[in-house]
């Protein structure tokens, strides 16, 4: 029954749409360390649960990138040495291998080292022991075939020629330091590496834009190959590339460099092997998935239950 005035009229108010507020604008804020770990785990289960030949391309990807990152700072660095500090050196160094990293971050691909963060979601039962080394294994083989693939292309090309040789003499020094390390100073420095490499994988997850991710990213990343810590993927480029000019390379690059293969006594297969890329390895799980994944997972998450 209508409601009417006196004279007559409805006086109704007619249908009104609801009130909606307008969305609120998005945050420009970083997302603060408990969300990181939150948001870490989940993407770690992601990461474990994906299927196998996807996660091997993108890790055949992530070795290329990483590879393209050595590759710049080789050639960075090739005949600085005569003319630049040692510290400068290396800080150039660490700058242009940041290349490696922001492109498996922003452009997506599957890198070992970062991977080692997954060890939060197995401590949150998020993962089983057996998917955290099923997705560990498939990086690590994809990484290398990555990187190894990249060491051809370049050798292949004759990168190493150019500057009068300048740029596979700097490989040859490289190659020979890493692989007289010995074992247990490799897996000290793989431990600290890896630490700054996943956070700054940490630090990423905090963006809120690429350009963040890339800010985020590249004091870490300089900060460890400045120091000279020891990064397993990219050794994966280093120290092949170091044994390719060592045994095959032109005559017109020993005669252009002056360089003596035999002056790099420490740069052998089993030297590469034994004294650098198994214990880097090692050096990298215990600095990534301990000293970072763990510890952040027992600050913010275990503690929380």
């Amino acid at each position: 029954m209508s409601v009417a005035d006196r004279s007559g009229a409805d006086t109704r108010e007619p249908f009104a749409e609801p009130v909606v507020p307008p969305p609120a604008p998005p945050s420009l804020d970083a997302v603060l360390p408990p969300q990181i770990a939150e948001k870490a785990t989940d993407i770690g289960a992601t990461k474990a649960g994906m299927s196998t030949l996807p996660t091997f391309a993108l890790a055949v990807l992530a070795g290329a990138f990483i590879g393209l990152g050595a590759m710049f700072a080789t050639t960075v660095v090739a005949g600085a040495a005569d003319v630049v500090p040692f510290g400068v050196t290396r800080l150039l160094a660490g700058l242009v291998f940041c290349l490696g990293l922001i492109l498996v971050v922003v452009a997506g691909a599957e890198l070992f080292t970062g991977n080692n963060l997954i060890a939060m979601a197995w401590a949150e039962r998020k993962v089983s022991a057996a998917m955290l080394i099923r997705n560990w294994t498939i990086v690590y083989v994809g990484n290398l075939v990555g990187a190894l693939g990249t060491v051809l292309l370049v050798f292949l090309g004759g990168q190493y020629e150019f500057g009068d040789g300048a740029i596979g003499s700097s490989a040859l020094a490289i190659a020979d330091a890493k692989s007289g390390l010995g074992f247990g100073r490799a897996l000290a420095l793989g431990i600290m590496c890896n630490a700054l490499v996943c956070l700054a994988i940490w630090l990423t997850y905090s963006a809120r834009s690429v350009t963040d991710k890339i800010l985020a990213i590249i004091f870490p990343i300089s900060a460890f190959v400045a120091a000279g810590f020891e990064h397993s993927v990219a050794n994966m480029y280093f120290l092949p590339i170091g044994l390719a000019v060592k045994e095959w390379g032109s005559d017109s690059f020993y005669a252009d460099s002056g360089v003596v293969a035999g002056d790099f006594g420490e740069l052998t297969l089993s030297n590469v092997v034994v004294d650098n890329l198994i214990p880097v390895t090692i050096g990298n799980v215990i600095g990534g998935s301990v000293m970072v994944g763990l510890v952040y997972w027992l600050i913010y998450i275990r503690a929380r239950g």
